[in-house]
C-alpha cells in the first residue's frame, strides 16, 4: 500500500520586511521563491516593504473592518454643523 500526501498551497501570503532582495538579506526567502518551491498560489501574494509596527496594524484593521461588515467611519462629518 502506496501512501499518497496531497500538500495543498496557501491562497494566501503577506510577507512584511524591511531588507532588500539586492543585498542578498532575504537569503531568497521571498514569495516568488515560496511559489517556485510549491508552498504558495502566486497570485494572492504580497511583499510588503515596511516596518511591521506600521503595517500590520493598518493590515488588521483593515481585516478585521473586512469580515466584521462594519460601515465606514465618516470622519469628516465631525465637523460640519
Amino acid at each position: 500500500m502506496f501512501l499518497v500526501k496531497i500538500f495543498q498551497l496557501h491562497k494566501y501570503a503577506i510577507q512584511i520586511t524591511v531588507a532588500d532582495v539586492r543585498d542578498g538579506a532575504l537569503s531568497g526567502s521571498t514569495l516568488k521563491e515560496a511559489h517556485s518551491w510549491g508552498k504558495v498560489d502566486f497570485p494572492n501574494t504580497e511583499m510588503i516593504y515596511c516596518e511591521a509596527t506600521i503595517a500590520f496594524p493598518i493590515i488588521s484593521a483593515y481585516v478585521y473592518q473586512k469580515v466584521k461588515n462594519r460601515k465606514p467611519k465618516n470622519w469628516a462629518n465631525l465637523f460640519i454643523k
